[in-house]
């Protein structure tokens, strides 16, 4: 079929949907950068205090650390869990697979909130809520959804014919998965760890739920801030945190490329 330009009008359509998504991220922008002690747009002057006051803020410097290393602990569990999970259900074949993955992946489907208020229950008959390991289980149960999800569509396009060839020529199963299978994975693991790290970085309500006083995450203590303060620090931590976005985008393009890690 050939391909006809979009008209005008559909062009017109999309251009005001894209600016009509991007406004409020593209407002933050200016923001971050005033000089005002609380949020005006446009800003009354310009300047980088709150950029200086936020490195300089032991708060909310803790509660990045505590974020990243969540996250990095969340995406190596998520990919340990989901990489044999995933090729079980796809190359194995087991009774009821199915099954199993609509299970692992039903908290997508759960509200948010829902599934906070479940955790937060157990949780507290467990007393591990404010704890290090709570944050742990809380962030796998969403995150691994999201790694099951991008390795069992990763494994399914792989041409089992290349590993069909490794067999007869002699390798045994764990070997075929090892030299070949893991190999053409690539694109979907480089995927599964930027999707896992970004999903559990920026994991509010789940966190608000069994964060405590003793340690918190970044977006929950961006969030108290805007609750007693309205200065522009958290729109300066909202840049930073767009600018590690497209620092992973930008990784996961140079590494494997997009369309490789994304699209089927």
């Amino acid at each position: 079929m050939e391909d006809r330009p979009a008209s005008p009008a559909l062009k017109a359509i999309a251009f005001a949907m894209f600016a009509f998504l991007l406004a409020p991220v593209i407002l933050v922008v200016p923001i971050s950068f005033s000089a005002d002690n609380y949020m005006n747009f446009p800003p009354s002057g310009w300047s980088l205090k709150w950029y200086v006051a936020f490195f300089e803020n032991s708060r909310m410097i803790t509660a990045l650390g505590t974020s990243t290393l969540l996250a990095v602990i969340v995406t190596l569990l998520a990919l340990l869990i989901a990489l044999p999970a995933s090729y079980a259900i796809v190359r194995l074949r087991m009774p009821g697979s199915e099954t199993l993955l609509a299970i692992f992946t039903a908290p997508l489907l759960l509200p948010t909130i829902v599934l906070g208020l479940a955790i937060l229950i157990l949780f507290a008959a467990k007393g591990m809520l404010g704890t290090f390991t709570g944050l742990v289980i809380a962030h796998l149960v969403i995150v691994l959804p999201y790694a099951l999800r991008v390795l069992v569509t990763s494994i399914a396009g792989l041409p089992i014919m290349v590993e069909e060839a490794a067999a007869s020529l002699g390798a045994s199963p764990f070997t075929v998965f090892r030299r070949v299978t893991l190999r053409m994975m690539t694109p979907g693991i480089v995927a599964t760890c930027a999707l896992a790290f970004l999903v559990s970085f920026d994991e509010a309500v789940i966190s608000l739920f069994v964060t405590g006083p003793r340690i918190t995450t970044l977006p929950v203590a961006m969030y108290q801030h805007v609750e007693s303060n309205a200065d522009p620090l958290v729109a300066s931590i909202s840049v930073l945190l767009i600018v590690l976005t497209l620092v992973v985008v930008l990784v996961v393009d140079r590494s494997v490329g997009l369309t490789k890690a994304f699209v089927k």
